[in-house]
């Protein structure tokens, strides 16, 4: 969720940027619908200048990092069930993909979903990352992300469990372990406090051995504090218009 800045929208000035760390609840929920480079949907959110996912393309990132790095990376060895955490559930488009690879494949998911600031049903069905998939189902399966309760687990197809829980990570008690975990929070320089090694350190104990995290993030001082919390680092190609990410490995 969030990094890249499209050209379109003209920079803030300085002092904007700056007080961008202390946003208000208010900021998060002023979002505006906008087309990205490969034709799929974000949200951007002019209080601070920031967007979702990258201006080169929504869907083309999320399957690099989320589903290329990560989902896939793990369900080869997933023994028929994988636990996925993500932090910043945001659209639910990491979500939709990680149903359509589910779905393709043999391997159970359960995946919770963390987001302090949900997007509302009624933005979510303006979104077209449905119509630019293969699946038919698609379109009701996003549909179902997006209405059904937060807090209760929700069972979309055979093998895939949604919860979705409205909270910060902060706040988060994991109760079992995770195989993966896809952090796509917004930027550190709209949300610092969600990059910090105390942040790290509590996804270091709710993850398995060999467990991973993915992260479009390849900042040096988050490298630092995953690699401080214990983690072993890879920096990965990134997606069009991204040098490098970043998967950090459970030993």
């Amino acid at each position: 969720m969030a990094h890249t800045h499209f050209p379109a929208h003209p920079p803030l000035p300085a002092a904007k940027i700056l007080a961008c760390g202390a946003m208000t609840n208010s900021d998060f929920f002023d979002r505006r619908l906008v087309a990205t480079g490969d034709g799929s949907h974000s949200l951007y959110l002019p209080a601070c200048n920031e967007h979702y996912h990258s201006s080169h393309g929504a869907l083309r990132e999320s399957q690099h990092i989320f589903i290329g790095c990560g989902y896939d990376e793990m369900a080869v060895n997933a023994g028929g069930r994988l636990r996925i955490l993500e932090v910043g559930f945001g659209t639910g488009l990491n979500a939709l993909l990680t149903w359509e690879r589910c779905d393709q494949g043999s391997s159970a998911v359960e995946y919770v979903a963390i987001e302090a600031f949900p997007v509302t049903v009624e933005l979510a069905s303006q979104l077209n990352y449905a119509s630019c998939l293969a699946s038919p189902a698609a379109q009701e399966i996003f549909a179902a992300m997006h209405q059904c309760s937060w807090g209760i687990w929700g069972h979309l197809g055979e093998n895939f469990s949604l919860l979705k829980l409205q909270t910060r990570i902060e706040d988060f008690e994991p109760v079992d372990p995770y195989d993966l975990v896809y952090f796509d929070a917004f930027s550190p320089p709209v949300q610092p406090e969600l990059w910090t090694r105390i942040i790290f350190d509590k996804l270091y104990r709710c993850m398995r051995p060999g467990a991973v995290l993915v992260t479009y993030c390849a900042k040096g001082e988050v490298k630092r504090n995953l690699k401080a919390s214990g983690f072993l680092l890879e920096s990965l190609p990134g997606p069009l218009g991204k040098r490098e990410i970043t998967r950090a490995r459970k030993p």
